[in-house]
């Protein structure tokens, strides 16, 4: 079933028709990365090639992402560079650790984030969207909202609440500041690192987010001490993520997770949770301002919402699939690359220990050889009865296999009751015709903030 017959296309980059040399391939892996991809890799399943990285295989059709992801995953592990670029702040945590100090950290973390151990947070993340809803004082004039910084808030308020019993609570705007600083500024890849260079060089982007890595170091640091304190001084330990990560204990008998651990991993959760479905939430509520037959399905959807009801998340098929089809469009990870650890064969193509595997959901997600219109704006792909379609390699905003996102769930129910809040009350109009343009800084963010007017509903009785 369509709503609308001519489906709303957001502004992508241009995508280029010449291979790149070398200054432009550094300037632009620099700059904004999704721009190096040309219409090629949006029209061949999988192309193969050498550059100044070495040997490269740029994958984009379900049998090869499943081959790599899930069929031989121990052959491919997390490359120098995305550590380089990573490392200096999420070295200990599940993000970039591999092989059994990753297999020891995802068991210690994973009863975490059962359905179960989900579902005991839901009236919580929606206390706190309520009260961020409200704190916006919107009437029927309306407010010009930067969404970009009110979804950061929004979604570190949750993280907070949730995950840390508040305890970081009113720091919203310096973890905001830094970790902009940080993106923009430490988390480029520098073409040092591109070259290889040796670690003793100095990259000017990382000096630049020294303070903001800093920040962040410091403050997880010391919320670690004083939390680790309060359970070795007899005090009683909070339920939430933060006392689960000092007490957890590896079930095959190791030790638990260290300090370093801890904050490393917290880090990464605020990185790769809190970031994330900011940025998903931004993007969602973007394209809706462009789509008000949508907007006005999920605001019937929203009125009718009540998180206490056990099968909650059912009754919001549509917040769910426009959702779903913003992270298509807008994958809140753009890219992952791998390095083979042993030869191999990809999709009829062999390949050395060493290559580079790039895996992007900004391509996959958008291949003309997957997608029909693949640049639309088109969520019915997601509804139920569309949703067994939709290949599972083929749609991978939270990656696959067995280093698929340990947060998935989370992000998901967060961000389906953070619009179900937000849509109960307020309209969302656009407040110019410009479109936001995507830029790759680890995540997707637009190059300026993003501004949309939100104003009181009228409901009518």
């Amino acid at each position: 079933m369509t709503v609308v017959d001519t489906p709303f296309v957001p502004r992508t980059p241009a995508r280029r028709t010449q291979p790149l040399s070398l200054l432009p391939f550094l300037w632009i892996s620099w700059r904004d990365p999704i721009r190096m991809w040309s219409e090629r890799h949006f029209n061949e399943p999988q192309l193969h090639g050498h550059s100044v990285l070495g040997e490269i295989l740029v994958v984009s059709h379900p049998e090869g992402v499943r081959h790599v992801l899930t069929e031989n995953a121990s052959n491919y592990v997390k490359g120098d560079l995305q550590r380089r670029v990573l490392g200096p702040m999420l070295a200990e945590g599940l993000l970039l650790t591999e092989g059994d100090t990753w297999r020891r950290a995802r068991r210690i973390l994973a009863p975490l984030f059962t359905p179960a151990k989900m579902a005991t947070l839901n009236a919580r993340m929606a206390e706190v969207c309520h009260a961020r809803v409200a704190s916006w004082s919107l009437s029927a004039h309306g407010r010009v909202l930067d969404i970009d910084s009110e979804m950061s808030g929004l979604t570190f308020d949750i993280l907070s609440a949730t995950m840390f019993s508040d305890e970081l609570g009113g720091e919203a705007r310096g973890f905001e500041r830094a970790l902009n600083q940080f993106l923009a500024n430490g988390a480029r890849i520098d073409p040092l690192d591109v070259l290889g260079a040796p670690d003793w060089a100095p990259r000017l982007g990382r000096l630049a987010s020294f303070r903001s890595a800093r920040f962040f170091e410091r403050r997880v640091t010391r919320l670690v001490e004083a939390r680790r304190a309060h359970i070795e001084a007899g005090g009683e330990a909070h339920d939430d993520l933060l006392s689960a990560l000092l007490l957890a204990r590896d079930e095959n008998g190791g030790p638990g997770l260290s300090d370093e651990e801890v904050a490393a991993n917290i880090l990464t959760f605020i990185l790769a949770g809190h970031e994330t479905t900011a940025r998903a939430l931004g993007w969602t509520l973007h394209l809706l301002s462009r789509q008000p037959e949508y907007l006005a399905r999920l605001q019937a959807e929203a009125d009718a919402f009540d998180v206490s009801q056990p099968r909650w998340a059912d009754n919001l098929p549509w917040t769910r699939a426009v959702l779903e089809e913003t992270m298509r469009l807008f994958p809140p990870a753009p890219t992952m690359a791998r390095t083979a650890l042993a030869d191999d064969e990809v999709g009829g193509q062999k390949i050395k220990a060493g290559a580079t595997v790039i895996i992007s959901p900004w391509i996959l997600q958008r291949h003309k050889l997957l997608w029909d219109q693949p640049d639309a704006f088109k969520p019915e792909r997601f509804l139920p009865e569309n949703r067994k379609a939709v290949d599972r390699y083929a749609y991978i905003p939270f990656s696959a296999g067995p280093r698929v996102c340990i947060g998935a769930a989370f992000a998901i129910q967060e961000a389906m009751i953070a619009l179900a809040a937000i849509l109960r009350v307020a309209e969302v109009e656009a407040v110019t015709a410009v479109e936001p343009r995507p830029v790759h800084q680890i995540t997707l963010r637009s190059s300026q903030p993003m501004r949309l007017r939100l104003r009181a509903r009228r409901k009518t009785v």
